[in-house]
């Protein structure tokens, strides 16, 4: 095979994982980002003032059924055993999340073994929705309206900015309920965070001769021209200079402060009630429980509406969106020697270990159309 001149737009996980598959293929790789560090939103870096491990652009959990996935990620950092376990704060008292028999006993004041708990749940349910087509309609045929007004309702407001009733079913469908005592946050087998940070595990990928970072650099387009072939993890719609309207995300703004000892008592207390502007505290510390500070370090975060300087996070992808992606997609697939991969190249929400699996078939992918001649397309996995 031809060695090729590569160029990965964005030095988070689909640049990273993508760009030291293709390296260990003999090509030469180089990997621009605009931001002054490398692993994108899941960077991690000391506090100065308490040596906490500090998760920058918010908490992330490393979760995955994946095998492969699980040993990738364990070849390049060591994984610790990490529990999610969150809490959160309405109507003036604490609960566990997700909701599992001890919320529901201890909202209702009630002693219910796990059938007795499904049958309740059941009885109050509405059951007058047979199809539900919106986030309100899925939790009052999924719990009923006193769980969805102390669990869901103020703090998808707060997440989402807009009414409950406006958002589809599926966002819901992936929280789960549980009629049993276990409240780990997750269900998936392999689960864990990384000893020393996710940013030392990225500059380990990102450690091979092969392989040239260059931070602090934007990218234009008229780059393109001097590589064999782009990865572009970058916005889709910013590809194109937004020549169509910006897609809309959610963007997080992020209150940090400093205490002694132990703020919360655990990693995450989310924030049901509305009146709270805040959707959840989260203690890094707790992060790292192998670890021991004196000091901690706590982020308030705020959810709004991304504007052109904010860093986007949640894709929202309601029917304005997705009609804009449809025709931003066309457009992508029209463009010849660039493939769009990641969260913003596909305008998905995408878990680290999804991101991580999707680079690696990717780049399988490519190595198969190099060797066979022909052209990789401008999406591995089409966002629509």
């Amino acid at each position: 095979m031809t060695k090729m001149n590569l160029l990965m737009v964005g030095a988070g996980l689909s640049g990273a994982v993508i760009g030291r598959m293709m390296a260990e293929e003999g090509h030469s790789v180089t990997i621009v980002d605009a931001r002054d560090h490398i692993a994108g939103n899941c960077h991690t870096e000391r506090d100065a003032e308490t040596g906490v491990m500090v998760h920058v652009y918010g908490p992330h959990i490393f979760h995955t059924d994946d095998a492969e996935v699980w040993e990738y990620v364990n070849r390049y950092e060591t994984f610790l055993p990490y529990k999610n376990r969150v809490k959160t704060t309405s109507q003036g008292r604490v609960f566990s999340l997700p909701i599992n028999l001890h919320t529901i006993n201890q909202y209702y004041e009630k002693t219910m073994r796990p059938d007795e708990a499904r049958a309740f749940i059941e009885e109050i349910a509405d059951k007058s929705i047979e199809d539900p087509q919106t986030f309100e309609e899925q939790a009052l045929r999924f719990v009923g309206p006193d769980l969805y007004e102390a669990f869901f309702k103020g703090y998808t407001i707060k997440q989402w900015g807009c009414s409950p009733t406006e958002l589809p079913a599926s966002i819901l469908k992936r929280l789960p309920v549980r009629f049993n005592y276990d409240d780990n946050y997750f269900f998936h087998k392999f689960q864990g965070m990384p000893e020393n940070g996710y940013t030392q595990m990225v500059e380990r990928i990102l450690d091979h001769p092969g392989i040239t970072v260059h931070l602090n650099t934007r990218f234009t387009r008229e780059q393109a021209a001097e590589y064999d072939h782009v990865f572009y993890s970058g916005p889709l719609d910013g590809y194109f200079d937004y020549e169509l309207g910006r897609l809309g995300y959610r963007t997080l703004d992020f209150e940090k402060f400093t205490d002694t000892g132990d703020y919360q008592g655990c990693a995450v207390m989310n924030y049901g009630d509305v009146e709270v502007p805040y959707t959840r505290i989260t203690e890094h510390k707790h992060f790292s429980p192998w670890e021991e500070h004196e000091g901690t370090v706590c982020y308030r975060e705020f959810s709004r509406a991304c504007g052109p300087d904010d860093i986007p996070y949640y894709p929202i992808r309601l029917m304005e969106e997705k009609a804009m992606l449809g025709t931003y997609v066309e457009k992508a697939n029209a463009e010849t020697g660039v493939t769009f991969v990641g969260r913003l190249g596909t305008y998905r929400y995408l878990d680290m270990d999804v991101t991580i699996r999707e680079a690696l078939d990717t780049g399988r992918a490519f190595l198969q159309h190099a060797a066979s001649g022909t052209q990789m397309p401008a999406f591995a996995k089409p966002p629509l």
